[in-house]
């Protein structure tokens, strides 16, 4: 599925009236073309094999387990099992933050993302759909009754007490069957991505190392920045915080529903984590590598250039600082002080103007995708 029609997904967050504001940046320019001897095939090894594969193996065991204990609670609805499934479902979206960024190949095939995570969640509809036991998962206009957000709605949220949960489970079967569907339906989908990757994909990926708009370090590139710009600082943070709409929109933080142990920072800080070891090729499961940071010193040394590796470390450790000062639950933090959700998007914001300008241009790759707030 396109990336045009994923930025129009981004949009579900908000009301159809909301502009996006751009900050007048010409950010689709080049660097002029130079002739360099960097192994991108070998950057494209590490990060399939540092990164991709390892964070999708550990993705897929997540659901396993959630589908696991989303079978078991609903065989015996009970506060025990409950618990457990909570648990489960916090590992495996913490899982999911660190591959979400990877929407290449069979997942940007499938729309991994769109189909995993698009909040703030139609509990309406899924509603209806529990009562008319009527529906149909594998179509786009469902995305948002599915994935993470509608699991959680249903385990924390579709009413007020642990106790009312698990009565509703044991009074009305219509609940279990829609859990087991959302459950297995994540399971689908991962196990498609995962099964591409390491059945022939990993190599064709790894093999493509040259510098065209279609190889496969410019599509993951572009793929790595929409990721960033759209979900991460937009989805995560400016929604919510009110960037694009003029007023807070808390309802529209990411996990709304896990209280009283909210896990939305850490969503999202699990989420900048993960794109910051990837820009520095530091991996945790194969250590450090080629990377985005070091093919930018390369340039930097061969051009006698700008030192963009060294400000981009420096935005992304500001970020890190800012991100401290955020309360463990940003819903609450946009009701309370939303100056802090805002400190955060501005700081989050200067890697944008930075990948999106001085990394490409040292680069020589061309945006993609539509830049439709222009930041």
């Amino acid at each position: 599925m396109s990336k045009f029609y994923q930025l129009g997904i981004i949009l579900l967050f908000v009301t159809a009236s909301l502009t996006w504001i751009g900050c007048g940046d010409d950010e689709s320019a080049t660097g002029t073309q130079i002739d360099d001897d960097f192994d991108r095939s070998a950057m494209l090894e590490h990060w399939v094999d540092g990164f991709i594969i390892p964070g999708y193996r550990t993705y897929s065991l997540a659901i396993d387990s959630l589908k696991s204990k989303s079978s078991s609670f609903v065989s015996n609805p009970s506060i025990s099992t409950l618990n457990n499934l909570r648990n489960s479902y916090r590992f495996a979206y913490n899982a999911w933050q660190e591959v979400s960024m990877f929407e290449i190949g069979k997942a940007e095939e499938i729309s991994l993302r769109n189909f995993t995570n698009i909040y703030p969640t139609n509990t309406e509809e899924i509603l209806n759909n529990i009562s008319s036991a009527s529906y149909n998962l594998e179509l786009p206009s469902t995305i948002s009754q599915q994935g993470f957000p509608a699991i959680e709605y249903l385990i924390y949220g579709i009413v007020v007490t642990d106790q009312e949960v698990v009565d509703l489970y044991n009074n009305d079967d219509r609940f279990k069957d829609y859990l087991i569907d959302l459950t297995d339906r994540l399971s689908t989908l991962t196990n498609l991505v995962y099964t591409d990757w390491t059945s022939g994909y990993r190599e064709t990926f790894i093999a493509d190392g040259g510098s065209s708009a279609s190889s496969s370090v410019n599509r993951m590139v572009n793929d790595y920045l929409f990721y960033y710009e759209r979900f991460l600082r937009a989805g995560k943070i400016a929604i919510p915080a009110g960037v694009f709409s003029g007023s807070p929109l808390s309802m529209h933080v990411e996990a709304k529903f896990t209280t009283p142990l909210p896990i939305n920072k850490s969503l999202y800080l699990t989420a900048f984590s993960s794109f910051q070891n990837f820009f520095s090729g530091d991996s945790k499961y194969i250590g450090s590598g080629p990377s985005l940071g070091a093919y930018l010193d390369y340039i930097s040394n061969l051009t006698d250039g700008a030192d963009v590796r060294g400000a981009i470390d420096n935005a992304i450790d500001n970020v890190n600082t800012v991100s401290t000062t955020l309360n463990n639950d940003l819903q609450k933090q946009v009701t309370e002080d939303n100056s802090k959700m805002l400190a955060t998007y501005d700081a989050l914001q200067a890697i944008t103007r930075l990948l999106k300008v001085d990394m490409l241009s040292a680069l020589n790759i061309s945006v993609d995708y539509v830049d439709a707030d222009g930041d």
